[in-house]
């Protein structure tokens, strides 16, 4: 099954077993959702009878957490419209503290001049973790020598010295071979190109000029399985959506080769590439708006169920605690 279809599939059978359907119910309308087409079965109303609209905007890397959660919520309050955007981690940030959003999905933590804009606009926000996700470096199908890459090595590829200068695999390890080195990876509106740089160049924004860079994760994905020597950087899930095009290269910092799991993102050790995704809340917005609280709630509540339909590593327990804490103090 193809990867979108495969997505879509996942978050319908979360979405039925939600509303109560099950049996030969659940399997048929499954089969017609899988297969692109719709389902007659009724969807659960909600108990409140909520309307209106959530305005979502931000990190491409974040929104399919987001609109699986947009497509479980669904379900339950079929009235209320969710709407998920994708300008950039940076263009997401721009929209919220100009008071244009209700949340804004980001794959880095605000920023200094982002969080003085929020505060001249008068916006308090709360951030709050709602996935684990592992930054994963990956590579073609065609590539059966980068095994392994040390940090050093992913420096040796990516860093601004060595634009025009290191342009073949064998200049970042003598052992690889006679191949062009060909790099695409995140636009800088992404919080993903800020997360990379800082974490493998040191410093935020430091990087080649010469390689492809698209906001879109998907461009990346199809610019690194199109090439013999490709090599990009995005979040897990769309390694493991197009896993029959490319594949994540283990990363060593130091501790040896360690692969981005569900393991290893949650418990440290795939160290520098591991990392929170966020959402963050407009505060007044989440007081006053009867549909954004309920969405919000319920994004929290089944965040297990949402990042496993959208391929993301879910919360420890101790991080739902916290989210469960920090929205419970907006409204006391």
């Amino acid at each position: 099954m193809p990867a979108d279809k495969e997505r879509i599939a996942k978050v319908s059978l979360l979405s039925f077993k939600s509303a109560g359907i099950t049996g030969g119910v659940l399997a048929a309308a499954l089969l017609l959702t899988a297969c692109g087409g719709q389902s007659t079965t009724p969807s659960t109303s909600g108990s409140a009878g909520l309307s209106g609209a959530v305005v979502i905007d931000g990190s491409s890397t974040v929104a399919p957490l987001s609109e699986a959660a947009a497509d479980l919520y669904r379900d339950v309050e079929p009235d209320v419209n969710v709407t998920v955007a994708t300008s950039g981690t940076g263009g997401g940030f721009a929209a919220f503290c100009a008071g244009e959003t209700d949340i804004s999905d980001a794959s880095r933590a605000i920023s200094a001049d982002e969080i003085a804009l929020c505060a001249e606009n008068g916006i308090d926000y709360t951030q709050v973790v709602m996935a684990n996700d592992g930054l994963s470096v990956a590579v073609s199908l065609e590539n059966d020598w980068a095994t392994c890459l040390t940090t050093e090595q992913l420096a040796t590829a990516w860093s601004p010295e060595s634009e025009g200068v290191v342009t073949n695999w064998n200049q970042v390890d003598a052992s690889f071979p006679d191949q062009s080195l060909a790099l695409f990876g995140a636009g800088t509106d992404s919080g993903t190109f800020d997360y990379f740089t800082e974490a493998i160049n040191g410093e935020e924004g430091a990087i080649r000029a010469d390689f492809s860079p698209s906001e879109d994760d998907n461009i990346i994905v199809q610019g690194v399985a199109g090439e013999p020597g490709g090599m990009g950087f995005f979040g897990l899930s769309y390694v493991e959506e197009n896993s029959d095009q490319i594949r994540a290269v283990p990363v060593d910092s130091g501790a040896g080769c360690i692969s981005p799991t569900t393991e290893t993102v949650q418990d440290g050790s795939y160290a520098p590439l591991g990392r929170e995704l966020f959402i963050y809340v407009n505060n007044a917005n989440y007081a006053e708006k009867a549909q954004l609280r309920s969405f919000i709630d319920f994004y929290v509540e089944n965040e297990d169920d949402i990042a496993a339909a959208s391929l993301f590593i879910g919360l420890t327990p101790e991080q739902k605690v916290t989210a469960e804490e920090q929205l419970a103090s907006l409204v006391a």
